[in-house]
């Protein structure tokens, strides 16, 4: 077992890869009385197309399928696992991204236990021909639900009008129609290669002792068998830089419309500068479009924005975006007047005096975040998945110069990878 400190962060990590293949990653606080335990697999939505563990033929799965098998691992032929976790007074949830599945389980007492129910559930799949299309039924309630949420179809929306062939388009659920084709074939093709040790971390956080912990997870690996795994080979489509369509607009019933412009970005370099671009995006997004800032101010004196008016960014191993927006009377002004913003980009200058002040609040959201066992697990697991140590982002966060920051500000939105979204109500 390997410990690292991190002297300016007070914090300790504890790792090991077993000999299957799993990362193990502890992160004792025993200042807290809570434990937190994520298992994480590096599998997510946008992964459809791979060859299966021990095959020679590519395959492409039904859109959806990850977050099925989700649903699906919690389902046993005699329980449902979630029981086993609330009986030990334990609170048990999971996830599907784009690019990863977790399961996770936080609790104040047994965290021995719950950490083997969080193993020994997700490495113990049962699935059935019956329980398969039982399944359908729950999930194309759920897709349709989100599918009548404004929010989350402007999101999609914006993808979609930003990725020509990409699968970080398809809405992570999948479609009422594509999840109909999902087998149980297919399950155990998708269980059997991605959630092989190999392919995947752990990592706890909170209340334990590290030794023990460890030789708990080690003990539990050691009793299980699992076929050798090479590297998985995964496929994407060719995708331009360049984005699908400049505008598209939706009908819904709604009461008031939404507006949404997307920056898409090319496939990431997974290098030294992923994480200063990481970086960088979130804090010039904050510096432009928060509350504070003199833009949002101008908006909402023009009565373009309301309050859920909001930014994200995401960058992940081949792709990346930014998404701003929200609802609006006026969605056609709103968007000239980001894309009027956003063009200016190739010209502004961050001043020095704006850049010291949104490192140090960068860094404070850090360390906020690392006051989160969830938050701290979750994270951990983020970029070791993408190769980097999460508590290197303060130090990197430190490294960052201005004339990084205006670089990459001078580059970072051009007319062709800029897309408009609007969600308008519907008519007459």
């Amino acid at each position: 077992m390997h410990k690292q400190t991190y002297d300016q962060l007070k914090e300790t990590v504890y790792t090991e890869t077993l000999n299957n293949g799993l990362r193990v990653f502890l992160l004792p606080k025993p200042e807290m009385t809570k434990t937190f335990g994520i298992f994480t697999t590096d599998y997510g939505s946008i992964d459809q197309s791979f060859t299966p563990i021990n095959q020679k033929e590519h395959v492409t799965v039904p859109d959806g399928i990850a977050h099925f098998l989700e649903h699906k691992l919690f389902e046993k032929e005699d329980r449902d696992v979630f029981q086993d976790f609330t009986k030990r007074g334990a609170s048990a949830n999971a996830f599907t991204s784009f690019t990863k599945t977790a399961y996770l389980f936080s609790s104040t007492t047994e965290v021995e236990n719950n950490i083997e129910t969080l193993l020994d559930f997700v490495q113990d799949p049962y699935f059935s021909d019956q329980s398969v299309e039982k399944e359908k039924g729950i999930i194309a309630q759920e897709i349709q639900m989100y599918d009548d949420q404004p929010d989350w179809r402007s999101f999609f929306g914006t993808l979609k009008s930003m990725y020509h062939h990409h699968p970080v388009q398809t809405d992570i659920a999948g479609t009422v129609a594509s999840i109909q084709d999902i087998t149980k074939e297919d399950l155990y093709t998708c269980y059997q290669t991605f959630y092989h040790p190999a392919n995947m971390v752990i990592s706890v956080a909170g209340n334990f002792d590290p030794d023990q912990m460890m030789e708990l997870i080690r003990s539990n690996q050691q009793a299980k068998t699992f076929s050798p795994l090479e590297k998985i080979e995964r496929s994407f489509p060719d995708e331009p830089d360049t984005v699908a369509n400049s505008k598209e607009v939706l009908e819904m019933p709604v009461s008031i419309s939404k507006c949404m412009v997307g920056i898409k970005e090319n496939a990431q370099k997974i290098d030294e500068s992923f994480m200063e671009k990481d970086l960088l995006a979130d804090m010039l997004l904050e510096h432009f479009y928060s509350k504070s800032g003199p833009f949002y101010q101008e908006l909402y004196e023009k009565n373009l924005i309301d309050d859920s008016f909001s930014f994200e960014s995401s960058r992940e191993k081949n792709f990346a975006f930014s998404i701003i927006g929200g609802n609006t009377e006026n969605p056609d002004e709103l968007a000239e007047a980001l894309k009027e913003q956003l063009m200016s980009w190739n010209d502004i200058k961050i001043t020095e005096e704006d850049f010291v002040r949104m490192k140090r609040k960068k860094t404070g959201e850090l360390l906020r975040g690392m006051n989160s066992l969830e938050n701290m697990a979750n994270q951990f697991t983020h970029y070791q998945l993408l190769g980097f140590d999460y508590f290197n982002l303060l130090p990197t966060t430190e490294k960052l110069t201005l004339e990084a920051a205006n670089t990459f500000l001078n580059n970072w939105v051009h007319e062709m990878n800029v897309s408009v979204f609007q969600i308008v109500p519907e008519k007459g």
